[in-house]
């Protein structure tokens, strides 16, 4: 008997036969009221409702909680889940108790279709992340994770794989695409943004790889060797803050070795830092394949998935004899279920209509928007962009710009139009089958017809270099496309563009010296035509509509607005490991990738060793000009630093101030602290306040197990990039001591 029917009762037999009635109605409206599962009672917290159903649950309901399989057909006479939709994995509900199923479903570029499994599914194509980290824009970061969100949530898709956050230590690192930048404040602000977005559409979006997985060469046997100070000041700090700003719902651990233990069977990352330290109150789930023995759930993993991946399923009958053998306490499992069941509460994987509305063009709208405040122009002599009226004759060459623009291979490969061309690459190994150069059907092209359509306007495929210095030498202007495909499970041998096109550039810059160079790539490449090429754009991986986004800014309807998030060198030997660790060795043998480096990441360490970049981290140039005066610094407790940003030139445009440590009282120290973005008309002003995220302003004490920030002078700059003197303030502090 319940509570509500026990005190109905005692109410009916007090009252008098002329209020029976009245009191019988009353009654039967609180029952009726009354969740006949306490757990449904939504004006409990996520934890209260999570605690309630799991003591409700069996064991084996526990463990089915705990592992799932892929949803793809990766094999001859393999059969999906039942229930499973088609997707990277699946997590069978509890009908029982009214528990979801979880659909997960890759990755933070889009909603993925892999292997078409869900034949004909397209959507929207979001740009890189490391195209959207060069926006500095959280704005656009927060926009795009909506995006996401609700399309994925329009599938009965309900976890959503995206929220990469590994810093960009090695320019040629396969996945740096997939992630937000090489430094920890900017990377953590914009994951974090794009959590909070994914999440706002009422599913869970995974914080990824935890931690210190910069590389994709041997990556399952990687062993990253990192000091605790170090990895906190830099790796750590980028998931920090993205946890602290995005509130993940489920972090998934990474396939490497961290100082001897697997990522995902590791106590220190997962126990300590993560559920201790941060106080993460969600779940850990195992990248796919990544489990390596059931001991891993005393370690901190919570989740098995992509289970076939694996030798075996660990997480079901074995966890479970380990449970009755009291190897693995009955109250860890609970804990496990449980911290499941708290994020699907807290993302209303229980509570939220099933209806969701998309709206592909606008969806295509922001992916456009992202693209156009992502581009960065490097490099702009002779202000030969925006393209100029005088020029009636161009040429455009290579990079399948007649096709579409150039996307990232891989899990986060999104499926943005039937029309989308692929081009197989081969190769070997689990990724072989995913190894094609996609380019999604936006050609930039068309869209610099479209906008010049008084021009004339060729295309070469750049395929026989001759044929194309010849066209090049009879046009006014020269449009060249260079392009690096990366993709995941394979690292970048150089920094060269492949296929002879660093030769054809020089080829077609000799010919015509009016030749603007955009560069489709991963990350940073190397340029040997630099000094002959007058004009340079970075458009990364611009995303499905990246086409259109590209002609704006070469014709001026865009202003370019964005600046690196990675550190372009003129050389791989400024970075630690000119050879790359693990190159040429068997599968299965572990090795060590030693950061000596430490926390001094791409511009960090090209200050500490006074190395000049072909282009610095922050750097962007703009068809106008922006000048900063005004700083003032404060100090004390807490450091706020104000300055005033003008448009000093003729156009609109938008502009990303940053503010730069450069020493503190025991010594050097260069650190973006924070960052903006503002946009301004021609001769408007405004006054930028920004707060520096204090954890910069100290080191980490491993063994006080704290941050530690030391009393005295501290000294900052406003600048445009991390090599740009700016202006330059101090500030007095006092000392300071943080929990990590």
């Amino acid at each position: 008997m319940t509570q509500t029917t026990a005190t109905c009762t005692r109410t009916l037999r007090a009252v008098s036969a002329t209020a029976l009635l009245l009191a019988f109605s009353v009654c039967a409206v609180e029952a009726q009221t009354t969740p006949q599962k306490p757990w449904q009672n939504r004006t409990l917290s996520p934890d209260q409702r999570a605690s309630l159903l799991e003591k409700e649950l069996t064991l084996d309901e526990r463990l089915s909680l705990l592992h799932g399989p892929m949803a793809i057909p990766f094999s001859p006479g393999m059969k999906l889940p039942k229930e499973a939709i088609g997707s990277a994995g699946y997590i069978p509900g509890v009908p029982r108790l009214g528990i979801p199923a979880q659909q997960e479903s890759d990755a933070s570029l889009g909603v993925t279709n892999p292997g078409n499994v869900r034949p004909g599914d397209t959507a929207t194509a979001l740009p890189s992340s490391l195209l959207l980290a060069a926006t500095f824009n959280t704005d656009l970061a927060y926009k795009g994770g909506v995006v996401v969100g609700q399309e994925a949530r329009s599938r009965g898709i309900n976890v959503q794989l995206a929220g990469g956050v590994n810093l960009a230590r090695d320019p040629r690192g396969g996945r740096n695409f997939e992630y937000v930048g090489e430094d920890p404040l900017l990377a953590g602000h914009m994951a974090g943004a794009a959590i909070k977005g994914i999440q706002s559409q009422n599913l869970i979006a995974t914080m990824k790889h935890f931690a210190v997985n910069d590389q994709e060469t041997g990556r399952n046997f990687a062993n990253s060797v990192i000091s605790e100070a170090a990895m906190r000041e830099s790796d750590l700090l980028a998931f920090q803050i993205a946890y602290e700003v995005g509130q993940p719902g489920s972090v998934m651990c990474a396939y490497n070795l961290v100082n001897g233990a697997y990522a995902c069977g590791n106590d220190f990352l997962l126990n300590k830092v993560l559920k201790t330290d941060w106080g993460f109150k969600g779940y850990v789930m195992s990248d796919w394949g990544a489990v390596k023995a059931t001991d891993f759930a005393l370690k901190g993993l919570d989740q098995q998935s992509g289970e076939q991946l694996d030798k075996q399923v660990w997480f079901g009958d074995p966890l479970k004899a380990a449970v009755q053998t009291g190897i693995v306490p009955a109250s860890r499992v609970s804990d496990m279920s449980r911290r499941i069941l708290r994020s699907m509460f807290a993302a209303g994987l229980f509570d939220a209509p099933a209806a969701v509305t998309v709206d592909r063009a606008a969806n295509g709208e922001v992916s456009r928007q992202t693209a156009a405040e992502g581009i960065v122009l490097l490099k702009n002599d002779g202000n030969l962009l925006p393209l100029a009226a005088s020029a009636k004759t161009i040429l455009v060459v290579g990079g399948h710009a007649d096709a579409g623009v150039l996307s990232g291979g891989g899990s986060s490969q999104v499926t943005a139009d039937a029309a989308q061309i692929a081009l197989p690459v081969g190769g070997e190994g689990m990724m072989a089958a995913f190894n094609r150069m996609n380019f999604h059907p936006s050609s930039p092209l068309q869209a610099l017809k479209e906008r010049l359509p008084h021009m004339t306007i060729r295309f070469d495929t750049g395929r026989y270099t001759a044929e194309a210095v010849r066209k090049a030498k009879e046009a006014d202007l020269v449009i060249v496309f260079g392009n690096q495909w990366m993709a995941e499970g394979e690292d970048a041998p150089d920094l060269s563009l492949p296929n002879g096109q660093d030769a054809l550039i020089a080829a077609l810059a000799e010919a015509n010296p009016k030749t603007v160079v955009v560069l489709q790539t991963g990350g940073a490449v190397a340029m040997p035509w630099l000094k002959k090429t007058p004009a340079v754009l970075a458009a990364w991986y611009s995303g499905d509509r990246g086409g259109e986004a590209i002609a704006d800014v070469l014709t001026g309807k865009v202003n370019p607005s964005g600046h690196l998030p990675v550190t372009f060198p003129t050389s791989i030997s400024h970075y630690p490991r000119a050879d790359l660790p693990g190159l040429g060795l068997p599968d299965g043998q572990v090795f060590d990738v030693v950061y000596d480096e430490g926390a001094d990441v791409g511009y960090r360490r090209f200050a500490a060793l006074g190395q000049k970049a072909l282009f610095p981290f922050g750097y962007g140039l703009s068809y106008t000009r922006f000048a900063y005066s005004d700083v003032k610094v404060t100090g004390g407790d807490t450091l706020s630093v104000s300055f005033k940003v003008t448009n000093t030139g003729s156009v609109r445009g938008k502009d990303a101030p940053q503010v730069y440590l450069n020493h503190m009282p025991d010594g050097p120290a260069k650190r973006l602290i924070a960052f903006s973005k503002v946009d301004l008309a021609p001769g408007q002003s405004t006054t930028v306040t920004l707060s520096a995220d204090m954890r910069l302003l100290s080191r980490f004490d491993a063994k006080a197990q704290k941050w530690m920030q030391p009393a005295g002078r501290y000294d900052i700059s406003v600048a445009q990039d991390a090599e740009d003197t700016g202006l330059t303030a101090s500030a007095q502090m006092k000392a300071a001591t943080r929990k990590p």
